[in-house]
């Protein structure tokens, strides 16, 4: 899988974007809890106020929250108010205040200054304990009663009927002290996100006595933190989109790179490694393997980098928001863990053997299609229907329990997921209930749980579908690793001038691969231009793999084969190749028309030599035959001809290349006796100076060659023309007297 990934080395650039992208999602994934606590605690229960700041105060308020101020921290909250009187500030700036503040009408007041987030956040620690104080105060409960009792015992006379703050501001702040102890306790033992709250209440009552409108402070808190929201979640939206389309770019990259190797590697195989994968399954590797691989490659770029920042986030948030409640989270993690590993451990082998399903049911799918003419032929429609089913069924077996095994565990999941939130939420009222926590604050941490649950479970599904990826991809490095048996030279060696066109066989051996004997033994012999020369011989003595080896389908295991007076394998294949015009014994039509196939061997070939080529193998008539002419289209595999036409066509395409050798490999054997006749004359007197080298079947076709091989298992009987043939080699005589009679043969 990493050998495959390497081929996104290019794409580096665009994957940190991506990288960078799914940080930027993540953010905004992990800040838009903290403000929907914030407009629910601070919002909605705080009438949106902040902190325990109050923007202005009342300059009789001020003196009790200075009263209950450190000496060392007084100085520092008065330094960050000026006191405003009708005397301190112009009369217009006066009646601005005025405006904002109606209280100011009956007492001066103290306006905050402008100073920054840090000086702000230090002044709301000095401030949360004396405005909890002062609200503790004023509240009307048993205990500030009996505190106001106490307190009227030590009091002067025209103070014991004031309000309790009044009493205690009056006292020495020692003796205040000990009054107090009850109540300082209490508010010790308080977290500090509720002391921020229930000091923020308190400003909102002093805000309200200022004349303020704290319904429009609220509405105005809300909507702006709404429309922060609104905008994190367009980040988020944009960062996703961009991150999809890259992914997707890179992933369609990555397949059209594969599909490219693939197929240049295969493109380059000899037909040993052909042996060894099948054509269907090759096919399965080109297009569902690959088809996989990107797949997977989207959510892995997708899911996998971003699961760990938005778990890793999460968890840092929960810890900021509420440890009480942490043990939660692991425990569904080890649950999601354990259902995810034992699916992991059941699916698995059934992910490992689909593609060798797939395999099987394109192989048979492919054999039934290729062959339904037989099929149809010999009645084995219901057998073969029998054999596609079974193929079929076993697939479909497999599919079914992988995604039965995927089906379970999206309900698990959402189990798990639904049971922490019950969990949360009763773990988190008792919580609320007890004063330890607000309500935004459980809400954000069920929120939070649920993205870090979230992120494992897309992790989870990653694991899940990486094993059928891992499988296809080692598929495709199968191919892209195989070694190749026929290999070009560092160096090639020149052409002989002197031996053009001459083909010399010395003493070639040949067995296939992992074959144990040899399919060709001692074979020697030399095909000279101008001069035809045959090769004969029962079915299986090793005719066609003798003229394979020329071109270098096989390289031989002994002896060597001599082209222009060079070894074949110290030249380079396209040069070999270039000099050979072959005709396979089962003619091969590709897609086009009848002119692009004639011009596949020569693209720059005249319409004259397409022509030439054509009437040479006798194949202008029934060419001419159509409304289209050379125009006509040729269907996938030429199944608009006839057998014979596309041999034809076949040998027209190797006439027009115009090489130095043909090779006919018993490409004759679905003409008629008369095109066959018509055919082999034509060539002798159309291309008297090129190597011919023909495997037969029919005496008929190399009665006339000047040099006919014959094999017998492999090796050779008999060499000669055909009269000296008949003379002294009996398989010829066998294989002449099996075909025509004493009478026809003395006629010949």
């Amino acid at each position: 899988m990493f050998k495959i990934l390497k081929l996104l080395k290019s794409s580096w650039p665009i994957m940190l974007v991506v990288v960078a992208l799914l940080g930027l999602q993540a953010y905004c994934d992990l800040t838009l809890p903290s403000y929907t606590s914030d407009i629910v605690d601070v919002g909605i229960q705080g009438g949106g106020i902040e902190s325990a700041v109050p923007e202005a105060i009342a300059e009789n308020y001020m003196k009790a929250v200075l009263y209950f101020t450190d000496e060392k921290d007084q100085k520092e909250v008065l330094d960050s108010y000026v006191l405003v009187t009708k005397d301190s500030v112009s009369e217009k700036k006066y009646k601005d205040y005025l405006d904002k503040y109606p209280g100011l009408e009956k007492e001066n007041i103290y306006v905050l200054k402008d100073i920054d987030k840090d000086s702000k956040d230090k002044l709301n620690q000095i401030l949360t304990h004396p405005m909890l104080m002062i609200g503790s105060l004023g509240m009307e409960s048993d205990s500030t009663a009996k505190l106001k009792e106490a307190v009227a015992k030590v009091v002067p006379e025209q103070l014991q009927k004031a309000p309790l703050l009044a009493m205690i501001i009056s006292l020495p702040k020692e003796e205040a002290d000990k009054f107090l102890e009850p109540v300082t306790k209490v508010l010790e033992g308080t977290p500090d996100s509720l002391k921020t709250q229930s000091a923020t209440a308190i400003v909102k009552y002093e805000y309200q006595a200022l004349g303020m409108d704290t319904d429009k402070i609220q509405t105005h808190y809300i909507l702006f933190t709404g429309l922060k929201m609104l905008g994190l979640a367009l980040i988020a939206m944009i960062s996703t989109v961009l991150v999809g389309f890259f992914a997707s770019r890179m992933a369609a990259k990555l397949g059209k790179d594969l599909r490219g190797s693939v197929f240049r590697k295969v493109v380059s195989f000899s037909n040993s490694e052909f042996d060894h994968f099948s054509t269907a399954s090759l096919i399965t590797r080109s297009t569902n393997d690959i088809q996989q691989i990107q797949t997977m490659l989207v959510f892995l770029i997708r899911i996998v980098f971003y699961s760990p920042i938005l778990a890793i986030g999460g968890i840092v948030k929960v810890l900021n928001t509420n440890v009480s409640m942490t043990w939660i989270i692991a425990l569904a993690v080890i649950i999601i863990i354990t259902i995810v590993g034992t699916l992991f451990i059941v699916a698995m082998p059934k992910f490992k053997s689909m593609q060798k399903l797939v395999d099987r049911l394109n192989l048979v799918t492919r054999e039934i299609l290729t062959g339904l003419p037989v099929i149809r032929a010999f009645h084995k429609e219901e057998s073969e229907e029998a054999r596609f089913d079974t193929a079929n069924r076993d697939l479909t077996k497999t599919n079914l329990f992988v995604n039965r095994a995927m089906t379970f565990m999206m309900p698990a999941m959402m189990l798990v997921m639904n049971g922490v939130s019950v969990l949360i939420i009763w773990s988190g009222a008792h919580g609320v209930n007890n004063g330890e926590m607000q309500v935004g604050d459980l809400m954000a941490f069920l929120q939070y749980t649920m993205q870090i649950i979230m992120s494992f479970l897309m992790f989870s599904m990653i694991s899940i579908m990486l094993p059928r990826a891992t499988v296809a991809a080692g598929r495709i490095l199968e191919v892209l690793d195989s070694k190749m048996t026929i290999h070009d030279p560092s160096t090639s060696k020149a052409f002989v001038p002197d031996k053009k066109g001459y083909v010399e066989f010395r003493s070639v051996e040949f067995k296939y691969p992992n074959a144990d004997d040899n399919v060709l033994e001692d074979i020697s012999f030399t095909a000279e231009p101008g001069k035809t020369t045959a090769i004969i011989g029962s079915t299986g003595s090793g005719k066609s793999t003798v003229v394979h080896l020329i071109p270098r389908f096989y390289d031989v295991t002994g002896g060597s084969i001599l082209v222009d007076g060079v070894d074949i394998r110290e030249i380079k294949q396209h040069d070999l190749r270039d000099k050979i015009g072959f005709v396979p014994q089962k003619g091969v039509l590709f897609t086009g028309t009848i002119e692009s196939n004639i011009k596949y061997g020569k693209q720059d070939a005249t319409e004259e030599e397409i022509m030439k080529a054509a009437r040479i193998a006798q194949a202008v008539d029934f060419i001419e035959e159509k409304s289209e002419k050379y125009e006509t289209q040729v269907s996938q595999g030429g199944g608009n001809v006839s057998g014979g036409q596309k041999q034809r066509l076949s040998i027209a395409r190797a006439i027009a290349k115009d090489p130095e050798i043909f090779i006919f490999d018993d490409s004759f054997s679905a003409l008629d006796y008369k095109t066959d006749v018509t055919l082999r004359k034509a060539l002798n007197d159309e291309i008297k100076d090129r190597t011919i080298i023909i495997v037969a079947q029919r005496i008929s076709t190399i009665l006339h060659a000047d040099q006919i091989i014959v094999l017998d298992d492999g090796k050779i009987v008999g060499k000669g023309t055909h009269k000296e043939l008949l003379k002294n080699c009996d398989v010829y005589n066998q294989i002449a007297l099996s075909q025509l009679s004493k009478e026809e043969l003395a006629y010949e």
